[in-house]
């Protein structure tokens, strides 16, 4: 069973499945803090290329599973044309201006 996105308990991170989801590329780096990072599976790669290629170009979508850590951790199904469907974690470090300064996200 999915949890819906608007039933998310941190803002940010609800707002960052949501920009994901609606393919909003503008409102999703809106939700970054300057300097923001990220790290897939363990390593941190280049915030904008990664984005630009598994979320965006690629049509990524998330259907959240499960949350923790005051909705800052999240279990979900993520697919994309590249790599179709797979079971993914991801963890926010949100500041307290409520912008997300990095995520971190791989196979669960």
């Amino acid at each position: 069973m999915t949890i819906q996105t608007t039933r998310l308990s941190d803002p940010a991170v609800r707002a960052f499945v949501t920009a994901v989801n609606n393919h909003d590329r503008e409102g999703f780096m809106e939700l970054l803090a300057p300097g923001a990072t990220m790290a897939d599976d363990g390593s941190d790669r280049d915030l904008a290329d990664w984005v630009d290629r598994e979320i965006f170009f690629s049509h990524g979508h998330m259907q959240v599973d499960s949350e923790s850590n005051d909705g800052r951790s999240l279990v979900a199904h993520y697919n994309n044309d590249t790599w179709g469907e797979m079971r993914t974690r991801w963890s926010f470090t949100v500041d307290d201006d409520g912008r997300i300064s990095r995520f971190e996200t791989g196979q669960a």
